[in-house]
């Protein structure tokens, strides 16, 4: 393409899409008006000052009607694209004309004294469709430079009216942009846009369209050998507070505090691991020696019978049989629980989809609560449906530390008829386990802390105050869910017990 078309005259740029601004000689700061030819509904798109507006006027005039002009776009509202409007309007003179901008612009616009009707796009999905089905998309861009701004983007012609995004400052203008653009587009977006970061936000969400045309409301029309080079530049440039040296010292300084607050945060945590670990064996150990008891007790009693008996000389073969087979389906049963608990504790090397029931089952398994003796009431209410993706060791070891709890609990506090219930359900999305007692509850004050590191209301010879913690550290962090806790109350008001929630997302 001409890098200088005829600027006296409208310029086809796409596909029914015109520039209808004007040259201003030695001025850098060129501004651009586009009209969209779209029958009794075409488009104007950020109309520009006074000092634009008769020969604006005079090329719409060339191409179109002014009253078949139904919409003008606001991309901001600074004098340099918006002052014209009123003075259009008169010219316009129809009752359906409407202002197309974000509803943080139009309370700003209207001090122009504009009196048509305003179309906000943040009220209207970010779209506009006229009856003749032309459509338009707009991308909000806040605070670039203004906090309702937006692109314009349509797709049909594959153009984007991107406002302030893409101007430059240019010496020598050239209507459209060559490899060099860059250079001055840089010195536009310095000054103009708040931040890299958040004209990064922009750019990141710009990038994702499939653009054949930019079309700014400054500097050069960038054509789409050119954009995609453009854009990653633009992402490297340092612009608004951070070319302020001041902010620039403080904010290295904030990296670098937020860099040795990360690095320290790693050090706790590896701490808190440790500990962990040195609970978690300690724990195993009552556990073991929780379920081993009453085994063990049966295998001594066989072999006091044994020995006594045959002391006596009145064994028989059947009763040696019977005895032998007997200690042999114990020491069975305290090879596999040590098999249980060690692979409990040993990590999966690699996540996967696990049954959700399953681990739940060998939760109940780990903790004696399932085959419990001491008259615990155990509701089931689980489906064998939900899977979740992890590491199955880990989520069990989160129920172990609940219904361990639970189990401390009971016998601390000497519950009579304790009940416990535990339930799955789920929707399309999220996978809710809810594990309930009726234990008492929490105290009010405790709930805030339960999951904090250390917090315990045990004695320090059957709790560290880890166990909750970890818990929650697994499900939040290495399952992306939440963990809570709350306490559940009867009809009038009476504190029953605690219930325990874990909510993990349904990906299945």
């Amino acid at each position: 393409m001409s890098k200088l078309p005829d600027t006296t005259q409208a310029v086809l740029i796409a596909p029914k899409i015109y520039w209808v601004g004007m040259y201003l000689e030695n001025d850098p700061f060129q501004c651009h008006p586009y009209l969209i030819v779209n029958g009794d509904e075409s488009i104007l798109i950020d109309p520009g000052s006074m000092i634009e507006f008769s020969e604006t006027v005079r090329k719409i005039k060339t191409l179109i009607d002014m009253r078949d002009i139904k919409y003008i776009i606001l991309h901001h509202q600074d004098p340099d694209l918006a002052a014209a409007v009123p003075e259009i309007e008169k010219l316009i003179n129809r009752d359906d004309l409407q202002i197309v901008t974000h509803s943080r612009t139009s309370l700003l616009i209207k001090h122009y004294l504009v009196s048509s009707s305003y179309y906000n796009i943040d009220q209207h999905d970010n779209k506009l469709v006229t009856s003749s089905g032309f459509k338009l998309e707009f991308l909000l861009t806040p605070y670039c430079h203004s906090p309702g701004a937006f692109v314009s983007y349509d797709p049909n012609s594959k153009t984007l009216f991107s406002g302030d995004i893409f101007g430059g400052l240019e010496e020598s203008w050239d209507f459209y942009a060559d490899e060099s653009y860059f250079l001055k587009a840089k010195k536009f977006h310095q000054e103009y846009m708040p931040s890299k970061d958040i004209f990064n936000y922009a750019l990141k969400r710009i990038e994702k369209l499939d653009i054949d045309m930019i079309a700014p409301q400054h500097g050069s029309i960038i054509e789409k050998k050119y954009i995609a080079k453009l854009i990653q530049d633009m992402k490297n440039l340092d612009c608004g507070l951070y070319i302020e040296e001041k902010y620039n010292k403080e904010l290295t300084d904030t990296i670098e505090e937020l860099r040795e607050k990360e690095k320290a945060l790693k050090e706790h945590g590896l701490l808190l691991l440790e500990q962990s670990k040195r609970a978690e064996i300690g724990e195993m150990i009552g556990n073991i020696a929780h379920q081993w008891r009453q085994p063990l007790a049966i295998i001594n009693t066989s072999l006091a019978i044994l020995k006594e008996k045959n002391r006596a000389d009145m064994l028989n073969k059947e009763e040696i049989t019977d005895k032998l087979q007997k200690m042999e389906k114990r020491v069975i049963y305290l090879s596999e629980t040590i098999e249980d608990f060690m692979n409990y504790y040993t990590p999966d090397r690699e996540k996967a989809w696990f049954s959700l029931n399953e681990a739940i089952e060998k939760a109940l398994e780990l903790v004696n609560l399932k085959a419990n003796e001491r008259g615990i009431a155990l509701n089931l209410l689980l489906k064998d449906s939900y899977k979740a993706y992890g590491l199955m060791n880990e989520f069990v070891q989160v129920v172990v530390s609940i219904l361990s709890n639970i189990n401390d609990l009971i016998s601390i506090n000497k519950i009579t008829n304790p009940e416990v219930t535990i339930s799955l359900h789920g929707d399309d999305e999220y996978i809710t386990l809810i594990i309930e007692d009726n234990c008492g509850g929490i105290d009010e004050e405790n709930l805030s802390k339960l999951f904090d590191p250390y917090f315990t209301t045990k004695h320090k010879s059957i709790g560290t105050g880890l166990g909750l913690h970890i818990a929650k550290m697994i499900i939040e962090e290495n399952m992306h869910g939440i963990l809570g806790a709350k306490n559940v109350y009867s009809s009038e008001h009476k504190k029953l017990g605690a219930q325990f929630s874990i909510k993990i997302k349904n990906e299945n």
